[in-house]
């Protein structure tokens, strides 16, 4: 399985990509992050819409990838601005997604794993300090 194109497609993302996943997804492809589960490109299309809404200057950069005969793995950082908060600064977050093709090499399952209270709530300013005190209190 080549995986380069569909690496290109998440490296080169912007809001007009999201109108392309038909190329690379099946139509009932399934997504699950841990905020989304849903079914179909349109679906899939409004939840990275939404990203772009939400963030900006976002970058997927793919750091390994492992493929086999019944899917592959992707390791990525995800880069991105907040809008609203975070005074603009910078943000990475790490993650994988676990990848499932169909016959005729579509992405047809795509679930995504990363750790949101490290990732995403621990940069919250409130919530942060309160996750950082009890992530302090529960360290050995």
């Amino acid at each position: 399985m080549n995986l380069d194109p569909l690496i290109r497609f998440y490296d080169e993302f912007t809001p007009e990509s999201v109108a392309r996943f038909g190329e690379f997804y099946s139509a009932d492809a399934y997504f699950k992050d841990p905020f989304n589960e849903v079914r179909g490109i349109d679906a899939i299309q409004r939840i990275f819409g939404h990203m772009f809404s939400q963030v900006t200057e976002p970058r997927f950069v793919v750091t390994e990838k492992v493929v086999d005969d019944n899917g592959a793995l992707l390791v990525w950082e995800f880069c991105f601005r907040m809008k609203l908060w975070g005074k603009g600064e910078s943000h990475v977050m790490h993650g994988a997604s676990h990848l499932k093709f169909d016959a005729e090499g579509k992405v047809c399952y795509h679930r995504d794993y990363w750790d949101t209270a490290e990732e995403l709530y621990m940069k919250l300013p409130i919530m942060g300090s309160v996750l950082r005190c009890f992530r302090k209190a529960l360290s050995a």
